[in-house]
């Protein structure tokens, strides 16, 4: 049902990207092409690492995509979850909770000591699921974050 991702899988990840960029009311800001998810997760100096979902049948629907973050207050790795997806139409039948099994298996496998991700306050369905596998939200955090020109703005200051 769960297994890793492989460069055969990028073209439905990228499509899938999409859906989760709509579903989130932010399509326009969906800018990565098939070759950049290529690259960043089978190329030379991988970025990123996904695993897919997939039914009896051979049909991808769903995936995880992530990369490693670390703690100095841990003083070791952790899992960030960039994107968890699941097509509608397969939504309840086990295969989210599969992937974020697959990715807390990891974590336990290799001492990693956190898997966190973001979620949209306005999500309740995923924050409900969330919760119901025991996640806790991070409310005394807030994200920040410098894209386009700010962040061209700030590196390029002398």
């Amino acid at each position: 049902m769960i297994r890793d991702a492989t460069p055969a899988d990028v073209p439905v990840i990228h499509e899938m990207v999409r859906e989760l960029a709509e579903y989130e009311k932010a399509l326009h800001e969906a800018r990565a092409s098939e070759e950049q998810l290529r690259e960043a997760l089978f190329g030379e100096r991988p970025a990123a690492y996904a695993h897919v979902a997939e039914t009896e049948e051979g049909e991808v629907v769903g995936f995880a995509l992530w990369f490693l973050n670390f703690s100095t207050w841990r003083g070791v790795h952790g899992i960030y979850l960039e994107d968890l997806y699941v097509r509608p139409s397969r939504r309840g039948g086990g295969y989210g909770k599969a992937l974020l099994t697959s990715l807390a298996r990891i974590c336990v496998e290799r001492g990693y000591e956190r898997l966190e991700w973001s979620v949209l306050d306005w999500n309740e369905p995923s924050i409900n699921f969330y919760r119901g596998l025991g996640a806790e939200p991070q409310d005394e955090w807030t994200v920040y974050r410098l894209t386009d020109g700010a962040l061209a703005e700030l590196g390029t200051a002398e």
